[in-house]
């Protein structure tokens, strides 16, 4: 990645961080997004390193709770579902990696407010606190597709736009 991507990645990144503090329906953030997206576009540490910076210093004021080391475990697979469309990228996978990612997040941070106790450490009690987030999985879902869609539309199309551009003036010379 050079160095106008770089710089053009982590403009839309901090775009999206933005959006986290404004109003919005819940679940529906760009978080799993970011994570995908700096999996696709960074060196395996950036993808790493920033979206859960974002996410630790979106909590210092948003708050942490008995459940955050889950929800960071939730965006760990989106992430290491980006890095995946470094070498398999496509519309398809895209999609597929976008789907499994708010699959994983919903059964890992939901698994981590049933070992909180909130819905009580039973079996019908997972089943209760899966039941009770199913509303919750479709907001993440459409927001998951959405800022994907967004993020990664926004990213290709001014990138094609703008390098092809700077690249045929470059040619020319």
């Amino acid at each position: 990645m050079n160095k106008k991507e770089t710089v053009l990645a982590f403009l839309i990144i901090a775009l999206g961080v933005l959006s986290r503090f404004l109003p919005h329906v819940p679940n529906f953030v760009p978080v799993t997004a970011i994570a995908i997206f700096g999996g696709r576009y960074f060196s395996k540490y950036y993808a790493w390193v920033i979206p859960f910076a974002i996410m630790s210093i979106s909590d210092i004021f948003l708050g942490f709770s008995d459940v955050t080391l889950y929800v960071y475990a939730g965006l760990a697979l989106a992430i290491f579902g980006g890095t995946i469309l470094k070498k398999h990228y496509g519309i398809g996978n895209l999609v597929a990696v976008t789907f499994a990612s708010s699959v994983g997040f919903f059964l890992v941070s939901n698994f981590g407010v049933w070992m909180a106790g909130w819905y009580g450490r039973t079996l019908p009690g997972l089943i209760k606190c899966y039941e009770m987030a199913i509303p919750f999985f479709r907001n993440s879902l459409a927001g998951d597709l959405f800022y994907v869609t967004v993020m990664f539309g926004a990213y290709e199309i001014v990138r094609n736009r703008l390098f092809s551009k700077w690249f045929t003036t470059q040619q020319h010379i």
